[in-house]
């Protein structure tokens, strides 16, 4: 017998009347208002899900490349991610799908193409013509692995050193192996009884390429002859080998040794070296060898017409020197300088004037590879400075904690904080243009300005532009240096509610049109910015304290099983050891000896200098109540017009006039619900609370935590993949209660109880069990009256309900439009104002930029509420809803902006699941869901957020930005937006070989390669050994490069190399077919010679 769930029935019965009686009560007020239904203008033929550019410093990275005549640099990552940077502006990423670690790039000089070594032991070639480039060809190794590759200038084979210490050359045109091969034992013969290690170098002499050199890592260095497959010389040390370089006459080389050693050593003479080097270790003064030093890894031989070589090296300190910064090395001559870097060296490349190896190389800069940073060193100037990096690699400066963006911004905005920002400029880099300069810009089809905002660990706040899918720093904002700081960890205040980062930035609200800035710390603070052009000194910093704690009366749980109020010392404070606190606070301890009435942070007493740009307003700090901590805060906002900020956390809300510095609410959760709480709750004592429930930068946006998760840094990523939200029956309902937090508040001009007849200011107020409820604002008038009497604030009773925590709430005016907060235009307040402006001052009304301002009071509005569970839009002031949209049943929402697009106002989610959903707007209507991404880590959920004109952006890795847009339009115009990588440009003459030299033939030696390694000589390569994988980016790459702007010219020559590659492959074909009748023709004739002689009866 099939069982039914009464319950579910019942839910199902609810709700079905639930709908009806809205859809009922919707038809009344329709034929109450006679409103018109609003003309949704967005279809789903608007919405396309794409990735549009990847911005910042390319996560661990492991691999670097140059090429010198079309000036492009190009990074490989333990990721497998490709990154390219041209000129500023010109950067681009690709992905090898594998994910294996890049191991070595190395380009085709001026072909634009690009081929990369994986720790998978496969080979790719990049095309790199196309705007997005993709994978020609790859090659799998399948028996060895690979160590080290070398392509000549100018050549088509590819030499690939193994693990084994083989070398195999590869055609890179077809990508195929060459049956040439050098073997390790035929290269080092007798010279050593024991295997050399893998190949760690392989060069050809600058002036001869049929010598092939030959790095081995236990120390072997081998002179190959290509022609007669034997060695020419052999060089060996006692010292494992890490590069080897040549000078570009090729007479001598370099290798340097991991006992911090260079050793030059002359071709003809094997057997010792001419010269070796200790470039750190400290010379004795027996003539006894210097102490050994750390290894160094790589060095680079480049010489100058004019002067002495340039040593380069990276490594090789001595081992004395402890604690002492990664340094590169540059010796010139008789000089030594010592580069230190921030972090350690991953690699660098000396950029040089000519790309031919044997001519003067006349090195002018030095690109350093960091961990977590690239520079550039001016190798012409004295003292050699870097270069200042045009690009936007410093987003991890100081970690990421939080993300906002904001498309479409007033267009004086750029220009304002550009000019604040450049008086922050570093000086001292070197007065020459970046060398890195190659490719060219996309077409801007945008032309709307576009803001990022990233908060950090720090506490500093970065403004980045970011319009037309570039990105620069425009201005930086510290916002720690309002406190006074620890000079150790000993000194540290013991009101500290995390271990590290006590200044981190939890959450940022920004009012773009009146430049109106306020974040919430993770030390519950709150700080308030004005924009000002002009510095000032603010002798005082104007500052509250607000004592915010709401207790549950927890009936369930007896006494004995009560957690200790204070925190245990290993979450970050140590109730044992309790001093008296210096801060201007009314009391530090209560009378048992519980911290009491103290803030986590001490705010500078002294006058404080306060540059151009962004100057604290006021400064907002939660305090410590009877030995429990303050909560991190869980939502924020701040409105220009009405002159308030608004926070809450998991305890209640507090509400702050910054115009008069007065707390103007302070109420716990519970509170807000007045006599209609549906929960019944009592309150009770402070002294008998439970342990804190708040979390660090996780506790509203991801999920639930446990209690100790509070005091770790926000900065620290959790790979925790269980998001699971359970709001099951057997958490106890007290236990939800207690956790109930603000999750979401809303500044707005709209209808706050059901008899209204007009709007006026109210701010909404969500939590994280799905409450709305309305606070109602009676402000003063404006201008001197606004300073002087007060704001009443008190609760309107209007309480709507929701499944999941609020999220995100909007307004729309009768015809459907946004209903954007009331707010203040900009202006200049450090500068006294004459008579007629403070006549307009007080006139001004608070702007209100809708469509709609004009509005009859009759007309309605919508309130658009979403949670991490569903959608609602509510009529107003009915309250009636009238359309409702269940977003996701398995997951949750961890992100939803209400945006417009395309002339049109949308609902964009994103969910914990990965999907990402647009819903219209007010109807609901499902328009876009796409599977992007799952939610891998709490970065991601931290950081994700969905802006106007179909813009989205999160934080991809520790160091990266990704951006990406679900709209059709820009998905459409992408290509044309996007930089060219590849220019053509004549690659430079050769170097002239000289009378003399070519009469006495002592110029360069060329070497026809394709008679050594072509099949019809060297034969096939074992099929085995590596396997041909054809690549996806063939014709449709080029096609895609094709439909821009690159017009009919472009378009018949892609005609053409598409019927030349199928005459390629008709021609591959009949080859094939050659072939296969060939071997059919050998084989019988191979059959009749066999059975010729014998008998009918002897088959």
């Amino acid at each position: 017998m099939r069982k039914f769930n009464i319950r579910k029935v019942l839910d199902g019965l609810t709700a079905v009347s639930a709908v009806a009686s809205a859809s009922s009560a919707a038809q009344q007020q329709q034929a109450g208002n006679r409103e018109t239904e609003i003309q949704e203008t967005l279809q789903s033929e608007h919405f396309q899900l794409c990735k549009t550019v990847r911005h910042g410093f390319p996560y661990q990275p492991s691999a670097l490349a140059f090429d010198p005549v079309q000036k492009i640099l190009a990074i490989g990552t333990q990721t497998g991610a490709l990154r390219l940077f041209g000129r500023p502006g010109v950067e681009c990423y690709c992905q090898h799908d594998s994910g294996a670690a890049v191991i070595q790039l190395q380009f085709l000089i001026n072909e634009g193409a690009l081929v990369s070594a994986l720790a998978d032991d496969t080979l790719h070639l990049w095309n790199l013509r196309q705007k997005r480039p993709a994978i020609l060809h790859s090659l799998k190794f399948n028996r060895e692995r690979i160590t080290f590759c070398h392509l000549p200038f100018q050549s088509k084979w590819l030499y690939v050193g193994t693990e084994r210490g083989n070398i195999h050359i590869v055609n890179v045109e077809s990508f195929t192996l060459s049956g040439y091969v050098i073997m390790w034992n035929k290269a080092i013969e007798l010279s050593s009884k024991s295997h050399p290690g893998p190949v760690v170098h392989i060069s050809d002499n600058p002036m001869d390429e049929g010598k092939l050199l030959i790095g081995f890592e236990s120390g072997t260095v081998v002179l190959w002859d290509l022609k007669s497959k034997k060695a020419d010389y052999r060089y060996t040390h006692d010292e494992a080998i890490h590069s080897v370089a040549w000078h570009h006459e090729g007479k001598q080389f370099i290798c340097s040794h991991s006992d911090g050693t260079l050793t030059i050593w002359n071709v003809k003479s094997p057997t010792k070296p001419f010269q070796t080097i200790t470039p750190h270790g400290k010379q004795l003064k027996d003539g006894k060898k210097p102490e050994p030093c750390k290894p160094i890894l790589k060095v680079e031989y480049k010489t100058t017409r004019a002067g002495e070589p340039f040593i380069i090296l990276s490594g090789g300190l001595s081992y004395d020197t402890v604690g002492r910064r990664p340094c590169l090395t540059v010796m010139h001559g008789k000089s030594t300088a010592v580069l230190e870097m921030d972090y350690s060296i991953v690699d660098f490349l000396t950029l040089c004037e000519t790309p031919y190896p044997n001519d003067f190389q006349e090195p002018y800069a030095v690109v350093v590879l960091l961990e977590k940073d690239l520079v550039l060193i001016d190798l012409a100037q004295n003292g050699y400075p870097i270069f200042e990096n045009p690009y936007p690699l410093t987003i991890h400066e100081s970690p990421v904690t939080c993300c906002e963006y904001f498309a479409d911004c007033p267009v004086d905005l750029i220009p304002a904080l550009y000019s604040v920002g450049a008086r922050q400029k570093r000086q001292g880099y070197s007065k020459k243009e970046w060398p890195i300069s190659g490719g060219n810009w996309g077409l801007i089809t945008q032309s709307y300005p576009e803001i990022i905002i990233t908060g950090h660990a720090d506490g500093s706040i970065k403004f980045w532009d970011a319009s037309a899918i570039t990105l620069q720093v425009l201005y930086k904002l510290k916002t720690a240096k309002v406190f006074e700081k620890s000079r150790n960890k000993d000194d540290r205040p013991n009101t500290d509610i995390v271990d590290e980062d006590p200044y981190a930035i939890q959450i940022i609200s920004w009012c773009p049109e009146s430049r109106m800035l306020c974040i919430a710390g993770v030390s519950a603070h709150v700080i308030i910015y004005r924009f000002s052009k002009q510095e000032v000194t603010t002798e005082v910093i104007p500052m509250l304290e607000v004592r915010l704690l709401y207790e549950i009366n927890d009936i369930e749980t007896p006494d004995g099983e009560q957690v200790p109020p204070v925190p245990t010392p290993g979450t970050g404070s140590n109730p044992q050891s309790i001093v008296p606190q210096s801060h201007p606070s009314t009391s530090s301890s209560s009378s048992d000896g519980l911290r009491d009435n103290v803030p986590c942070l001490k705010v500078k007493n002294s006058p404080l200098k306060q540059s151009p740009g962004y100057q604290i307003e006021l400064v907002i700090q939660l305090v410590w109540v009877s030995g429990e901590p303050p909560q991190q805060i869980t939502s924020l906002a701040v409105n220009s017009a009405y002159g308030l900020v608004v926070f809450g956390n998991c305890n209640g809300i507090a509400m702050v006039d910054y115009l008069q510095k007065t707390v103007l609410l302070n109420l716990g959760t519970i509170e807000l619900y007045g006599s209609n709480d549906p929960y019944r709750r009592e309150p009770r004592s402070p002294r008998k609370s439970r342990q804190p429930s708040g979390a660090g930068l996780c506790d509203i946006n991801e999920g639930t935590v446990v209690p100790e998760d509070r005091c770790k840094s926000p900065t620290s990523d959790v790979k925790d993949n269980s998001f699971s939200r359970s709001r099951s029956s057997s958490v106890t309902s007290i236990d939800k209660e207690s956790r109930e937090a603000i999750s979401a508040l809303h500044f707005c001009e709209t209808f706050t109880r059901k008899a209204d007849t007009s709007p006026s200011p109210c701010l909404w107020v969500g939590t994280t069990l799905g409450t709305v409820l309305v606070i109602v604002l009676n402000l003063p008038p404006g201008g001197e009256q606004r300073l002087l009497q007060p704001v009443i604030v008190s609760p309107s009773g209007t309480i709507l309900r929701l499944k999941g925590a609020i999220l995100r709430m909007a307004f729309l005016d009768t015809t459907g439009s946004l209903v954007p907060p009331a707010h203040e235009p900009w202006r200049e307040h450090n500068v006294p104002e004459d008579k007629d402006e403070k006549e307009k001052v007080k006139k001004r009304r608070p702007v209100s930029v809708s469509p709609s301002s004009s509005q009859e009071i009759s007309e309605n509005q919508y309130a658009v509420i979403c949670s991490e569970k569903q959608a609602k839009v509510i009529s107003l002031p009915s309250q009636n809803c009238i359309y409702k949209q269940n977003i996701t049943e398995t997951s949750f929402v961890l992100r939803g902006d209400i945006v417009s697009l395309s002339n049109g106002i949308c609902l964009a989610c994103f969910c914990a699941n990965g999907h990402i959903m647009t819903f219209s707007l007010p109807s609901l209507r499902p328009l876009l869901d796409v599977y992007y991404l799952p939610l891998t880590n709490m970065r991601i959920a931290r950081t994700f957020c969905f802006t106007n004109n179909g813009q989205a952006l999160y934080l991809v890795s520790p160091t990266e930005i990704q951006r990406l847009t679900y709209s059709q339009e820009t998905c459409e115009n992408l290509q044309e937006m996007l930089g060219e990588l590849f220019t053509p440009v004549e690659t430079p003459e050769a170097p002239n070989r000289g009378f003399f030299k070519g009469l006495f033939g002592g110029g360069a030696q060329s070497l026809d390669r394709e008679e050594l390694f072509g099949e019809s000589v060297s034969g096939k390569a074992s099929r085995s050994l590596a396997q041909h994988i054809p690549g996806p980016g063939g014709i449709e790459g080029v096609k895609g490069a094709a439909s821009g702007v690159v017009g009919e010219l472009a378009r018949a020559r892609l005609a053409l190399d598409e019927r030349g590659q199928k005459l390629g492959e008709l021609e591959e074909k009949t080859a094939a077919m050659l072939y296969s009748a060939d071997s059919f023709s050998k084989h019988a004739h191979e059959m009749m010679l066999k059975y010729k002689d014998k008998k009918w009866y002897q088959f």
